[in-house]
C-alpha cells in the first residue's frame, strides 16, 4: 500500500483527525447538555454514591489545581495540541493512531473551553459534570485523555513505535 494508507484508503493521520473530531464533538455536545440541564444546581444520580451528574465550571486543572493560573493551562494545552499534530505525521501504528486521536480530541475540547467560555478569552472555565463520588468531577474529554494516557504508557512499555522503524543503516522517515 503506497504512502502508509489503510485498507480504507486513508492515512493514519486522517484517522487520528477523525477520532479527535469525534471525541471533540461528543465532549462539546455533552457539555452543552450539562450547561442547559444542570445550570440550576440540579443533580442527577446515575449510580448512588458512585456517579452523579452535577455542573462544575473548573478554572484549574485536574482536581481544580491551579485555579488562579488558567492562562497557563491555555498555553500548555495549545502546545500539547500542536505537539500531537506534529507527532501524528509519523503515525504508522493503529494503536498510536487511537492514542493520539483521543489525546488530540480531549485536549482540543479543553482548549476551546479555555479560549471561548466565560469569564473571558484564554481564561475560560472547563465544563465538568460527571461526578465520581466525592473524588472529582470530570467530563467526556477527561475520560478520553485518561484512557489514552494509560494506552500511551502501555505502548511505550511494550516498545511499540509511533512511526516506522529504521532498518539498520537507514534513516527513519
Amino acid at each position: 500500500m503506497p504512502e502508509n494508507r489503510t485498507a480504507r484508503g486513508m492515512r493514519p493521520y486522517g484517522w487520528m483527525l477523525v477520532l479527535a473530531a469525534a471525541v471533540l464533538l461528543v465532549d462539546q455536545l455533552s457539555k452543552l447538555w450539562a450547561v442547559s440541564a444542570l445550570a440550576d444546581g440540579r443533580t442527577i444520580t446515575v449510580i448512588p454514591g458512585v456517579i452523579e451528574l452535577r455542573l462544575l465550571l473548573n478554572s484549574g486543572a485536574a482536581f481544580s489545581i491551579g485555579e488562579g493560573v488558567t492562562w497557563v493551562f491555555t498555553l500548555t494545552t495549545t502546545a500539547a495540541v500542536a505537539g500531537i499534530l506534529y507527532a501524528g505525521r509519523r503515525l504508522h501504528s493503529p494503536a498510536w493512531t487511537v492514542v493520539l486521536g483521543g489525546l488530540l480530541g480531549g485536549a482540543t475540547s479543553h482548549l476551546l473551553d479555555r479560549l471561548f467560555r466565560p469569564p473571558g478569552f484564554a481564561q475560560g472555565h472547563v465544563v465538568d459534570f460527571i461526578g465520581y463520588g466525592n473524588l472529582f468531577v470530570g467530563n467526556v474529554a477527561d475520560i478520553a485523555l485518561t484512557l489514552c494516557c494509560v494506552l500511551l504508557m502501555l505502548l511505550t512499555l511494550r516498545g511499540i513505535p509511533l512511526g516506522p522503524v529504521a532498518e539498520e543503516g537507514q534513516p527513519s522517515s
